[in-house]
């Protein structure tokens, strides 16, 4: 028995980046060896990266991919470690661990169990290796075992769990591992970052440990991969049920490698280990990582957004800022231009740097207050974005005349609510999309999860744009998330926007409309939401969930159950429509990474009139 120095490492990165992926890597494994690692865990797909898609049904795709393994095994001297990455055996497609020592391949794990839950889509790509099988694939012209292997090194007797593999519960490998006398378990991970999962994650590599008598090794992917889910680059060391190493998650590092002394006899003391995040500094965190990283990757010139003085775009505001800190705080100035093709910028302020990547408007019209107004510049003026000013009354003049006189009738608030707040909003999209294209900038979207639920969004108006960065998280928590960057993370420009109440501002000032009058208390509405799209329960059973909780009157809360599942049924067709999102909280409500729904139904009739 002995110390082993046991490594894991995280990579960011992209779909068909060959020569980035490769690259870092390469940076990873040398890194490792540079402090003395003797076995490193890598990512689950670190060399094509997870976010491939239907990529991952062509056939050139993995081959392409193993075709870079002779120049990575090359890097391995006095490693154990594996290359992750999907293979083709028999015919059929495997998520595979390539296992290697010291430049040369032992074996080849292959995943078992794959993820269809949530976000997940695994089984349309990849076959599950059925459980206790080993056969021999060919690579490179020599034969090596493939399937349910563990691997001897030294003190150690290693086993895999790739990802989905360790949440099966009493059917997960470690089962069968544990009666192997497996005593060290290597999981390369792709686990989605949503806000307060690391504690499930926590809690399952601290119990594997223990319950398996092992030492359990994490390591997960890192960024914002393909445009939607974003990896925390977590990573993780335990034994005995207690943590010995985890690390500072969401890192704008293109890799990271970290690593613990570890003692095969099991007495291993905790080295390194970061505290957890709250909610409110992980949000910040991961949606900054992840407009970074499509910034970057789109090779788009900066960001451009509607600012209306309201909570979600002034939240898409700040995380742009927040997106500048960080990054510039973590990479420092120059390499962080660098990476955004800016360095014409180097040596301003980062409020400079700020102005000259984002660019904001507030468009007016008669309906809006200068509240709003006032409130929208002074984010602006206090982040340093550029903000400019125009309003849409003349447009929405033209518009409105045209119809009238094909109609051969005047519009009226009384008969036209809906027809007449909607073209405001429609006419804000074009001018802000003639502002993103002269800048070359991602247009962003600012409709939060508590909005797409019930379809409180005017389609090619207020959710026109490239990419919908809040669209995941709910109006509760990003009113809450406002007053605490305000008071804590220094964006005193919120004050205005933080004593405002949520209002659309489409109808006339007189109307004083708001939001949770033209829907409900919007922690109502998350608390419906939760039972009945992330829960997947009925009317019924959403009732009997919260009618005790003393939130409402029990008829009001009826009709607002009801109200939900209606606006929920028929505004699928908007959702379906809705700009790429970051997935960030626990569920979302987007159809292609989520929560599918049929556009036609009958809308709950049957189970309403059960209520």
């Amino acid at each position: 028995m002995g110390i082993y120095r046991i490594g894991t490492a995280t990579v960011n990165q992209t779909p068909l980046d060959w020569t980035n992926n490769i690259f870092q890597l390469k940076k990873a494994l040398n890194e490792a060896q540079n402090e003395g690692i003797e076995i490193l865990c890598l990512p689950e797909l670190s060399v094509t990266a997870y976010g491939c898609e239907d990529l991952f049904l062509s056939q050139w795709l993995p081959e392409k991919a193993k075709s870079f393994l002779p120049e990575l095994i090359a890097e391995t001297k006095g490693l154990f470690t594996s290359f992750n990455l999907p293979l083709f055996f028999e015919n059929r497609l495997y998520n595979c661990a390539v296992v290697v020592h010291d430049q040369k391949i032992l074996g080849v794990y292959a995943k078992q169990y794959m993820a269809l839950d949530g976000v997940h889509y695994e089984p349309r790509w990849f076959n599950p290796w059925p459980i206790g099988k080993v056969s021999e694939i060919e690579i490179d012209g020599a034969n090596y075992p493939i399937g349910d292997l563990t691997f001897d090194f030294k003190d150690w007797k290693i086993g895999f769990e790739i990802c989905e593999d360790a949440w099966r519960g009493t059917i997960r490998p470690a089962h069968r591992l544990c009666e192997k006398e497996v005593n060290l378990i290597l999981n390369p991970s792709a686990s989605h970052f949503a806000m307060e999962k690391t504690l499930q994650r926590i809690d399952l590599v601290k119990n594997s440990s223990k319950d398996f008598k092992c030492t359990y090794v994490y390591s997960n992917l890192l960024g914002n991969e393909a445009g939607r889910m974003i990896y925390d680059g977590e990573m993780m060391i335990a034994q005995n049920g207690e943590l010995i190493l985890r690390n500072e998650l969401l890192s704008f590092q293109p890799h990271q490698v970290i690593w613990a002394d570890v003692n095969s006899d099991g007495n291993t003391q905790p080295q390194n280990i970061s505290p957890i995040d709250a909610k409110e500094i992980e949000f910040p965190k991961a949606a900054g990582l992840a407009l970074y990283d499509y910034l970057r990757k789109s090779r788009s010139n900066g960001y451009a957004l509607s600012l209306s003085g309201g909570a979600d775009s002034a939240t898409c505001a700040v995380l742009v800022a927040e997106m500048v800190k960080r990054a510039i705080g973590t990479l420092g100035q120059s390499t962080f231009l660098k990476s955004i093709n800016r360095l014409d910028l180097e040596g301003k302020s980062q409020k400079e740097i700020v102005g000259e990547i984002f660019a904001t408007a507030y468009q007016g019209s008669t309906n809006s207050s200068d509240d709003t107004l006032n409130a929208a510049q002074e984010l602006a003026n206090s982040i340093g974005a550029t903000f400019y000013h125009w309003t849409i009354d003349r447009a929405v003049e033209n518009y409105t005349s045209t119809i009238e006189t094909a109609l051969n009738r005047e519009l009226d608030w009384e008969t036209d609510d809906i027809t007449l707040q909607n073209i405001q909003a429609r006419s804000r999209s074009p001018i802000i999309w003639m502002l993103a294209n002269i800048k070359n900038r991602v247009l962003l979207t600012t409709s939060n999860r508590s909005e797409g639920s019930v379809g409180y969004a005017t389609m090619d108006g207020d959710t026109s744009g490239s990419l919908a960065p809040i669209s995941s998280v709910d109006k509760v928590f990003i009113r809450k998330w406002l007053a605490y960057a305000e008071e804590h993370l220094g964006y005193t420009g919120l004050a205005k926007i933080n004593s405002l109440a949520p209002t659309a501002e489409l109808r006339p000032k007189d109307q004083h409309q708001t939001d949770e009058d033209d829907l409900m208390p919007y922690p109502i509405l998350l608390a419906i939401e939760q039972l009945a799209i992330r829960d997947h329960q009925s009317p019924k059973e959403v009732f009997a969930n919260l009618k005790n909780k003393g939130l409402e009157d029990e008829n009001l809360l009826k009709d607002h159950i009801i109200k939900f599942y209606k606006l929920w049924s028929r505004n699928q067709w908007k959702r379906e429509r809705l700009a790429p999102a970051f997935h960030l909280d626990e569920f979302n409500v987007d159809p292609r990474t989520w929560c599918r729904f049929p556009i036609l139904s009958a809308g709950f009739v049957e189970e309403l009139k059960e209520l």
